[in-house]
């Protein structure tokens, strides 16, 4: 049975020991953890012993994505990138370059991806004039870097259907002006009709996949989250588990309203991981986004004279309908809840629910929790509820909010220090493809809640870097219920590494984020090597 030592640097074990001086794994599985006298004694003297010296670097585990959506990631691959356009004419010669680069047909769909209006030179957001005028001879779609808003040109309007008298489902909105479209829509008028946009061939998605896990692998994490599985995307799972193709473990949760078709599909999955995929659970949204204004408030948005608070997605019935499905199939749930609004919704629809279910814990997400109250926080620990915050929006969006929301209530996004102070344990996540899953520069902003403008945004809600590691290896573990597998360097638990060029504990806080991942181990396997 060969042996693996890892020694020679600093390792952060994100258990009770904090550090060690060695590490002997074999077969994917950690066998002891200490000091390098401990660790050589474990291995005992027979054993065929690989040593690998770590020349002064890190080690600590390899880090955990609390949330983000793998498939939309690979699909955002195939599409145009348009988070740098500063202006309309940028996103029309991005859409047009894309269109010659990728030699697409007319008539073939196009889509774009990741532009803010925020950023956007007009300060607001295209329509379908422009998308007519960049591509006239092909259905299009650009999604905000949000994912809950998006415009539509007119050949995309006409090839799904959608005319002057169609309306909106319930908890969306499709723009129209002097009663013509504008092809803008909002959640879930625009979710519904992204979904129904043919979906690439099974070889450019695979592909796609391919380079979504590397990509993952290079910022160090080794378990990824599909938020929102749904029917569409089975042949594809199927396709990459019955040809070997992941090395990350990914985690699913279903949209539960798809239905009992969707859920019965899954089961293989439910019972711990097959071919590195399981069903965690099941998905709702409640809200939209900050940075779009659609999150629901429980005050008005900043300068909003109609008292606009945003709006919700979901009945408090859907809502208590779906908890009570998910208590019923012993399995958790996570709701997107990104106003204060909405998380309000949704804890006061467990609490309901959860009284039908005495002693029975299914540990619930708040996803994003971005405007999550401070006065919200005690119940969310009475209840067992996890935060995973969107902390990063921080640094992103935090002047975005600051106009939004005014200061006070921006100063008090992703209340991380609040909720370490109620002994709460909480998560962080990109949301991916929102923004990439880069896991140290999440951790410098826990730390440090500096926005993209330099301003420090609620220096009260800033936390120690060891709270910030924790969030993304041993308590985004605890939340997948994986915390006696992952998330520690500790005996039993499976190899699952990063080694980074320095240690996180002694960098200067400004500079963690550039800290560099120079290897990703998972299951004593090297995934990434830089």
């Amino acid at each position: 049975m060969k042996q693996t030592f890892y020694y020679g640097g600093t390792i952060l074990t994100m258990d009770e020991k904090r550090c060690a001086e060695a590490v002997l794994t074999s077969e994917g599985r950690i066998l002891a953890v200490g000091t390098y006298e401990e660790v050589e004694a474990a291995a005992g003297k027979e054993a065929e012993m690989e040593k690998i010296p770590l020349e002064g670097r890190t080690m600590m585990p390899a880090f955990i994505d609390a949330h983000s959506h793998f498939s939309a990631y690979a699909n955002a691959m195939l599409q145009a990138d348009l988070e740098k356009a500063e202006s309309f004419e940028d996103i029309r010669n991005i859409l047009r370059a894309y269109k010659e680069e990728h030699k697409i047909p007319d008539g073939k769909w196009i889509q774009g991806k990741g532009y803010d209006h925020n950023r956007l030179k007009e300060k607001r957001h295209p329509d379908k004039g422009l998308l007519d005028a960049a591509l006239p001879s092909n259905p299009v779609m650009i999604s905000h870097q949000s994912g809950h808003v998006g415009v539509f040109n007119t050949r995309g309007l006409e090839a799904l259907g959608v005319t002057e008298t169609t309306q909106a489902p319930e908890g969306g909105m499709i723009e129209k002006k002097d009663g013509k479209l504008t092809g803008y829509m909002e959640e879930n008028a625009f979710l519904q009709y992204m979904k129904e946009i043919p979906m690439a061939s099974m070889e450019e998605f695979l592909r796609a996949f391919e380079e979504g896990q590397r990509r993952y692998a290079a910022h160090g994490i080794t378990t990824v989250q599909e938020g929102m599985m749904i029917d569409e995307l089975l042949p594809f799972y199927r396709m990459l588990t019955e040809q070997d193709r992941l090395y990350l473990d990914v985690v699913l949760y279903a949209d539960i309203r798809r239905g009992e078709g969707l859920r019965k599909a899954l089961e293989p999955y439910r019972n711990g991981y097959r071919d590195h995929v399981r069903l965690g659970g099941y998905k709702i949204f409640l809200d939209g986004s900050p940075q779009s204004r659609t999150a629901w408030l429980r005050a008005p948005y900043e300068g909003a004279e109609d008292g606009y608070c945003g709006y919700g997605t979901l009945s408090d019935e859907e809502t208590k309908a779906a908890i009570r499905q998910a208590f019923r199939d012993h399995m958790q749930i996570l709701a997107h809840c990104n106003g204060d609004a909405a998380c309000e919704q949704y804890i006061r629809c467990y609490e309901e629910v959860k009284q039908e279910f005495p002693g029975q814990e299914i540990h619930p997400v708040l996803v994003h929790a971005q405007l999550l109250g401070r006065d919200q926080l005690e119940r969310v620990k009475k209840l067992g509820m996890i935060p995973s915050f969107f902390v990063a929006h921080v640094y992103h969006w935090g002047e975005v909010h600051r106009e939004n929301f005014g200061e006070l209530r921006a100063s008090r996004i992703s209340p991380c220090k609040s909720a370490l102070n109620q002994g709460i344990r909480f998560t962080f996540h990109q949301d991916t493809p929102v923004i990439a899953p880069n896991m140290m520069e999440t951790v410098w902003c826990a730390v440090n809640r500096r926005t993209s403008g330099g301003y420090v945004l609620g220096a009260e809600e800033r936390i120690p870097v060891e709270e910030a590691l924790k969030a993304v290896t041993i308590h985004a573990a605890w939340q997948y219920g994986e915390d006696g597998e992952k998330g520690s360097i500790t005996p039993g638990k499976s190899a699952d590494f990063v080694i980074l060029d320095r240690d996180p504990y002694k960098t200067d806080p400004e500079a963690l984020r550039e800290i560099r991942i120079l290897q990703t181990i998972k299951a004593g396997k090297t995934i990434y090597q830089s």
